[in-house]
């Protein structure tokens, strides 16, 4: 089982490798899901495939956002050359993009992000028959369905094991979106969910924060047992120190050694399991969204009795009752009750606390200087090496030689040869010795390889200057070195073939609407509204597939379009579909005829994207649908919260126990009908959810209000 490992600069990277990743998963500056990450330049990103390629180390680009079409063919420069310079795989989110590589790269890997909300067998069977090699699975997967889907599925499965947990599925949160232009399917999320909200008024303290996922010993080897590929770390906005410790964590656990993790000095919201087992009442964090690190002990207003060790540099942090952060600051000096000025503090003593503000009721420690010097010294004094086989053959009368060898990390045998320039001499004293001759040949420990000794064949009694093999080695070594990253790199690579534009025909458009009851759908008959749907759910889990609407014409996700009994059907708003090339991609599923293009696209890339073979269609009315959670939050049926900022959101329990967010203020872009036919579109579709008939009525006369939301401007 592999360990994946994020790096968003240099320096994550080069920690990651040193901790012993197997693969590395890193963004391109501007693109992928983490853009405020520093990420890597194209030459920074050129030279550190070769690092790693050096070190036997994958590297996986990281575009797991959805694009639009400039941008796909944007990024396909600099894909270009990451392609020829030997990148191994691409992480994506968006079918068109998938389809944009596939065609234009072979031979690149392509695996789906957990952007995707692959949640099931059938969809990840999907993703292996479109060409994907592996997928990432959705967080919220219980242990049970993973197995399932391992045991029904061939495609590489990776599981996500550590870091921040956002309350939406993955691909499903539009909150900081509509609220704010700042897109989570485009790396740009401003991370709503770690707000605090009220509701009816009450402080409903962190409503929608989820304590940090970490899976321990029993986890990872339940994972090992049922032959998952590979584990993902999450991290790449963390500090090197967090990554060097969090993948040294996780290797441990691989090999099988049960230690202590000590991850919550470096950040957490607090720990869980996450989704792992069934019972999901621990996933949660209300007190508290931000680093808290561990509780040092019981703070009475002057003095702190130790339940922890404390030594001078570490960080700790005040809190009010509310665990409100309201200063903190670094340990420069330690008073005791019986002694002053020590250099640390041990659990039973008590510390004499001076300058704290009045509010504090709990102090904690955020950093510990201890394990961060222990951290600072294992990145500074390891390294991960690749592995090579070292051949010597010594024949009195001939030249010597040295043969070494590895495979490179697509098991290619990559092998160099080399030899003396003068012949082996017989010793006229004591010869050179079997045992000195492999003591010297395995003398690398200033290179990227460890070396194994595969075979010495020698004479009796053979002279060889000891400077001439170990100059035969450095050179057969670097040359090795050189001939194992170019084996990596393509020469060349064909024209890049793009969909062109195609001019649009003017469209007259149909009124389409999801319902989530009888009554609207009636009202909407009785109004002679031209096709309906009934709402579905958005993620099909594999428990969940049985409750999963086939006979809707509506597919609310990749399942239900893909088992979809009708002979026509239209993909749901929420499939992000956003460019020409994912439009291109589902038409090679005969039953698609109309998809609802994704709410996060402009009407000017809207204009930009063309005719299209199928029919285009657009969410024109509906209260925005923020979050879709896995979660139940809270035993109301609906609620309402309501953020700092004033803006209220509408919580809905569905019928398989999710969680739905809503905005309170309807889109709204019926006005702009004649515009949307002559760019293409032929359905406008209304969504409603709460609205009563009376309400229903009054969007169906015009006299709701205009609210584009991102369809004027577009979004980060």
């Amino acid at each position: 089982m592999k360990i994946v490992a994020p790096a968003g600069s240099i320096e994550r990277f080069h920690a990651a490798i040193k901790a012993g990743a197997d693969e590395i998963y890193m963004g391109l500056k501007g693109f992928g899901a983490r853009r405020n990450a520093v990420n890597l330049t194209l030459e920074e990103y050129k030279e550190a495939l070769d690092y790693a390629h050096a070190r036997g180390v994958k590297v996986f680009l990281t575009l797991n956002t959805i694009m639009m079409d400039v941008e796909i063919e944007a990024i396909a420069i600099n894909l270009r050359e990451l392609y020829k310079h030997g990148l191994d795989a691409v992480i994506v989110q968006d079918f068109g993009l998938a389809e944009f590589i596939k065609i234009n790269f072979p031979g690149l890997e392509l695996h789906g992000s957990t952007q995707m909300t692959v949640a099931n067998h059938i969809e990840a069977n999907y993703l292996k028959s479109i060409g994907f090699e592996r997928v990432v699975l959705p967080r919220e997967l219980t242990f049970e369905e993973i197995k399932e889907i391992r045991e029904k599925s061939d495609i590489e499965l990776e599981i996500f094991v550590s870091g921040a947990l956002c309350i939406s599925y993955s691909g499903n949160c539009y909150m900081s979106s509509f609220i704010g232009g700042r897109s989570g399917n485009r790396g740009m999320c401003a991370q709503p969910c770690r707000k605090k909200y009220t509701s009816d008024g009450n402080d409903e303290g962190y409503t929608l924060s989820p304590k940090d996922q970490l899976y321990g010993y029993d986890e990872i080897q339940k994972l090992k047992e049922i032959g998952i590929d590979s584990i993902k770390l999450e991290g790449r906005m963390k500090e090197p120190n967090y990554v060097f410790q969090t993948v040294n964590y996780y290797k441990e656990l691989i090999d099988g050694n049960n230690i202590e993790e000590k991850s919550s000095q470096i950040f957490n919201r607090g720990y869980s399991t996450g989704y792992f087992y069934k019972d999901r009442k621990d996933i949660m964090n209300k007190s508290f969204a931000s680093h808290l690190g561990k509780n040092l002990g019981e703070f009475n207003g002057k003095e702190l009795k130790l339940k922890e060790k404390i030594i001078l540099g570490d960080g700790i942090t005040f809190l009010s009752k509310d665990y409100e952060k309201i200063g903190g600051t670094y340990i420069n000096k330690i008073d005791t009750r019986f002694e002053r000025s020590k250099r640390e503090a041990n659990i039973g003593e008590t510390l004499i606390l001076r300058d704290i503000p009045k509010e504090t009721k709990y102090i904690y420690r955020n950093y510990s200087k201890e394990i961060s010097d222990l951290i600072e010294s294992k990145m500074k004094t390891t390294d991960k090496k690749h592995v090579i086989d070292i051949e010597f053959k010594g024949k009195i009368g001939e030249r010597a030689k040295v043969i070494v060898s590895t495979l490179n990390n697509r098991f290619e045998l990559i092998k160099v040869s080399l030899e003396s320039e003068e012949t082996i001499e017989k010793a006229k004293n004591k010869g050179t010795s079997q045992d000195v001759i492999s003591e010297k040949l395995l003398e690398i420990g200033d290179t990227t390889f460890v070396g194994f000794i595969k075979n010495i064949e020698i004479d009796e009694n053979i002279f060889l200057p000891i400077s001439t093999l170990k100059q035969l080695k450095r050179d057969a070594v670097k040359l090795l070195l050189e001939k194992l990253i170019l084996s990596y790199r393509k020469e060349s690579c064909n024209e890049l073939v793009k969909l062109s534009k195609k001019e649009v025909s003017e469209k007259s458009s149909i009124l389409s609407a999801i319902v989530s009851t009888d009554e609207q759908k009636n009202i909407l008959i009785s109004y002679g509204i031209d096709k309906i749907y009934f709402k579905g759910y958005d993620v099909a889990r594999e428990e969940n597939l049985e409750k999963i609407d086939l006979s809707n014409k509506m597919a609310s996700n990749l399942y239900q379009a893909l088992e979809n009994k009708n002979t026509q059907i239209t993909l749901g708003w929420n499939l992000n579909i956003s460019n020409r090339y994912a439009f291109d991609h589902f038409s090679n599923i005969e039953k698609i005829d109309t998809i609802i293009v994704s709410p996060e696209i402009s009407y000017r890339r809207l204009e930009e994207m063309g005719e299209t073979k199928i029919k285009k269609a657009i969410l024109a009315y509906g209260r925005p649908r923020a979050m879709y959670t896995e979660l139940s939050l809270g035993d109301e049926e609906v609620k309402v919260i309501e953020n700092e900022q004033g803006d209220k959101f509408t919580i809905i329990k569905n019928s398989i126990g999710n969680s739905e967010i809503y905005l309170e203020k309807p889109l709204n872009i019926l006005k702009d009908r004649k515009y949307l036919e002559k760019i293409g579109i032929s359905e406008l579709v209304l969504e409603f959810t709460t609205e009563t008939p009376e309400e229903i009525k009054d969007i169906l006369d015009g006299k709701g209000m205009y609210k584009p939301y991102n369809y004027e401007k577009g979004v980060f």
